[in-house]
């Protein structure tokens, strides 16, 4: 723990003097241990279910046959050069 009158390094002394140094297995543990901990500060966001999207978009199909739009695609297609 540091003493009030011990001023505080900057990120780019932190960085030249204790970082730079390391090996990249060792980066990489410290971003992870980093990120971490930066996670658990965010809010947790609900769990979703892709059963919401059921009936999403209902409306756009009302009156419009399957078969005869997959019909319709498939005719475009051979119309292709």
């Amino acid at each position: 723990m540091q003493t009030p009158t011990t001023e505080t390094p900057s990120i780019e002394q932190l960085y030249e003097e204790q970082i730079r140094s390391l090996t990249p297995e060792q980066k990489l543990r410290l971003i992870a241990l980093i990120a971490s901990e930066l996670a658990e500060g965010l809010p947790k966001r609900p769990k979703r279910s892709i059963m919401e999207l059921h009936g999403l978009g209902a409306e756009i199909w009302q009156g419009i046959d399957a078969q005869e739009y997959v019909d319709q695609l498939r005719s475009e297609w051979d119309d292709r050069p």
